[in-house]
């Protein structure tokens, strides 16, 4: 049996207080004292904390007593338009119509328009063996496109694995355009060691620099270095990776149907799985400093996150046609 839990805004509120909760989980709601409206997932293995209704951002993640999110400046989720604004999530969702770090030339934010969308409604639906958190967002322009967002989570009982998904609906008479990354900042451990079932040379170093990385003369030399080696498999060079680096994986359907990456910590691994028929690149992005360290060892994506008129030049922007719907699913986590 399911039981559908309607959210409003006007039910959250300083105090954190029990939405629902039954032998295998615990929901509670709450707001930031930036105002900002989030609820909080538990199970016996550890929690997700989402904010229903900002894009549906997953704000925190933690499993197996492990904090999975990057270490970030920002204490809670601050309200914003673009992702720079309150950039600490776990995960986002980047795109629709726009993706990636823009060009001068580019009219769009860093990532689009989707990651802190002011959310139409947002639901739960509770099973016995599992909870799934949903959303939907109608974005409309005079002029414009016009699509249908459903960003979900799911996590099931007992589980350290969790799945978020996106379904977008192109209600508009003409095509769209369609970028769309699943934005997942690891958290950045020392001497982490990061496999996948993708050879090598899949990875290529991005060589543009966009307008936020500020190279030296250190990081040009590393940089330069690593266009003739093998990618980065284990975290132990922690002084180079500022400013980032970032890998980008073209076309991987060609090599699997399942993409698998991996991140061993120890005695623990994190991993992140998906249909190279949904997504048909991937990024891996690496930034160590005082403020900010994450290993976001897999980003799966539509097209490469180097924004929408290199995507538009390079032929790997994908149109939706008039009422046609995409789905895309990630499972990711820690074992």
């Amino acid at each position: 049996m399911m039981i559908t839990i309607p959210l409003y805004k006007a039910q959250f509120n300083h105090e954190k207080r029990i939405v629902a909760h039954s032998a295998h989980f615990e929901i509670n709601g709450f707001k930031y004292n930036s105002g900002v409206e989030a609820l909080e997932i538990k199970n016996s293995k550890g929690r997700l904390v989402i904010l229903p209704f900002m894009g549906q951002m997953i704000w925190d993640a933690e499993f197996l007593d492990t904090d999975l999110c990057m270490k970030n400046m920002f204490r809670e989720p601050k309200p914003a338009k673009s992702i720079i604004e309150t950039y600490g999530c776990f995960a986002f969702h980047a795109g629709m119509i726009r993706m990636g770090c823009p060009t001068p030339q580019d009219d769009h934010v860093l990532h689009g328009e989707m990651p802190c969308a002011n959310m139409d409604s947002a639901w739960l639906e509770i099973e016995d063996d599992a909870v799934t958190i949903k959303g939907s967002y109608e974005y409309v322009m005079g002029f414009g496109d016009h699509y249908l967002a459903k960003p979900a989570v799911r996590l099931e009982k007992d589980a350290s694995l969790f799945d978020i998904s996106m379904t977008v609906k192109n209600l508009a008479s003409v095509a769209m355009p369609l970028q769309y990354m699943c934005h997942i900042n690891a958290a950045y451990v020392d001497n982490a060691v990061m496999t996948q079932n993708l050879p090598n040379r899949t990875f290529t170093l991005r060589e543009s620099v966009p307008a936020h990385v500020k190279p030296n003369e250190q990081w040009l030399v590393f940089n330069e270095s690593l266009k003739s080696s093998d990618p980065i498999a284990v975290l132990n060079t922690p002084e180079m990776y500022d400013p980032e680096i970032v890998y980008c994986l073209d076309n991987i359907s060609q090599y699997v149907e399942q993409a698998q990456f991996a991140m061993n910590i120890g005695d623990k691994t994190l991993v992140t799985e998906f249909s190279t028929a949904q997504f048909n690149s991937a990024t891996r992005w690496i930034l160590r400093n005082g403020d900010q360290q994450v290993a976001a060892y897999a980003l799966p994506a539509t097209c490469r996150p180097e924004g929408f008129l290199t995507a538009k030049e390079k032929g790997t922007l994908i149109y939706l046609a008039p009422q046609e719907e995409r789905h895309f699913t990630v499972r990711t986590g820690i074992q």
